[in-house]
């Protein structure tokens, strides 16, 4: 198994996070995005969107953090992160879309602005942050997890960015009860850091 990867990339931190935790060894390809190796034919070869993360299986190639994190949870976690019954995994599945929608264009833009000098409107993405961390604190002031009560593929999928929202000047006070789910996900055996979180 290969990840290619980007040490500072919230996405790919989450299959990182995810292959720890399900205790998967693999080989990590490291591709140098200010380079821009993400454009070269090489790796357009394997991804022709030229973005990380990209999983290769022995074979099966697949791109996308939720997607990866999705086959990852069936073919390696059982029905644990991914539920086998069809309204497990709708309730999942809408956390992957928050993922990928609110937390990218909010939270991960919020950081990516000041922290990798990326065009666009600070305030404006601050705005959007800080409404996708009010959904999360929301829903975690009465639940431990964000589906099905047990530790699931949409918090790998969430916790990234939402832990990094603070390098995007959004600070983590106001959400206490986030910050109790941060915690309780670095407890998880096989829990490994990043630069920014967990350390």
């Amino acid at each position: 198994m290969k990840l290619y990867d980007m040490e500072l990339s919230g996405n790919c931190y989450k299959i990182r996070l995810f292959l720890s935790l399900l205790k998967r060894p693999y080989d990590n390809v490291p591709v140098n995005l200010r380079e821009r190796e993400q454009k070269k034919p090489e790796f357009l070869a394997i991804n022709p969107l030229g973005k990380v993360p990209v999983l290769d299986d022995d074979g099966t190639v697949i791109r996308d953090s939720q997607a990866i994190l999705v086959y990852l949870g069936r073919k390696y976690g059982g029905d644990t992160w991914w539920p086998d019954d069809a309204a497990g995994q709708a309730e999942v599945a809408q956390w992957l879309s928050f993922s990928a929608n609110e937390m990218m264009n909010g939270c991960a833009v919020a950081r990516a602005i000041p922290k990798f000098k990326r065009p666009g409107d600070l305030p404006a993405t601050q705005a959007l942050a800080r409404t996708a961390m009010e959904a999360l604190e929301a829903r975690l002031a009465d639940h431990e997890w964000l589906a099905l009560d047990r530790p699931t593929i949409a918090d790998v999928a969430c916790y990234p960015y939402a832990a990094l929202v603070w390098e995007g000047g959004v600070p983590l006070d106001p959400y206490p009860a986030t910050r109790a789910w941060f915690k309780r996900i670095e407890a998880l055996p096989g829990y490994v850091a990043m630069p920014g979180i967990g350390g």
